[in-house]
């Protein structure tokens, strides 16, 4: 509970970053160790407090660059404001948090006390940085059905192959390749390169690699829900 003195004290305001990625087939977060208590040990969100110089968004940018050394961020943008009193030990926080992508051919340099964790087996995490974390992942899933947001996990080239693997990671079930180009190509989002990939071990045709028609994010059919295969409507 708080007491008098604690609520008439100035709050305190700190941005994080759930910084996703399609990695191994799977959709992971980037997390760091945390090295002194509250929570000592437990792996918690990238960021920190607000400075009064800065907006949120500029925050948090900077703040992945300096303290986990990552410039390569694709996508950005706020994920909700989490206020509960006791989300910290202490004195009281509010914490703005941030859904960021990293395109998955970009493999950041990390610092030792940062990892990779997939998304759906998370470690020990500290404060509400769990819950923060799920809150992303579902915010991505929802707009992977309305918007164009794919652009920020693919690379600048790609087959449709390609894409279904990172489609299925990011919505956690298998996607069929081509209901998925289907749907893009009707929507406008898939532009061919003229180029071919190299056929696999396997041998067979080359495929056709496509790209992004845009890559600023616009929502492109409001009403689609991509659904799990064999789920009513």
């Amino acid at each position: 509970m708080l007491n008098a003195t604690t609520a008439s004290l100035p709050l305190a305001h700190e941005v994080l970053a759930a910084v996703l990625q399609v990695r191994q087939e799977s959709l992971q977060v980037l997390l760091w160790e945390r090295g002194m208590e509250p929570h000592a040990h437990r792996w918690s969100l990238p960021g920190g407090r607000l400075r009064a110089d800065e907006d949120v968004e500029s925050s948090i940018r900077r703040q992945l660059a300096e303290k986990v050394d990552v410039r390569q961020v694709s996508h950005v943008e706020q994920l909700a404001v989490f206020s509960a009193p006791d989300r910290v030990p202490g004195p009281r926080v509010i914490a703005t948090a941030f859904l960021c992508l990293v395109p998955s051919h970009m493999d950041p340099e990390l610092p030792d006390d940062t990892a990779w964790h997939p998304v759906e087996s998370l470690p020990h995490t500290a404060f509400d940085h769990g819950a923060i974390v799920l809150r992303a992942r579902n915010r991505l899933r929802a707009k992977l059905s309305y918007t164009n947001i794919g652009f920020a996990l693919a690379p600048p080239a790609f087959t449709i192959s390609a894409l279904r693997e990172l489609y299925s990671a990011a919505l956690g079930y298998r996607v069929s390749a081509t209901n998925l180009q289907r749907v893009l190509a009707r929507r406008g989002l898939l532009a061919p390169t003229g180029e071919t990939s190299r056929p696999g071990r396997a041998g067979g045709r080359p495929a056709a690699q496509f790209r992004f028609a845009d890559t600023s994010m616009a929502v492109t059919d409001p009403f689609a829900v991509l659904r799990p295969p064999g789920e009513r409507r």
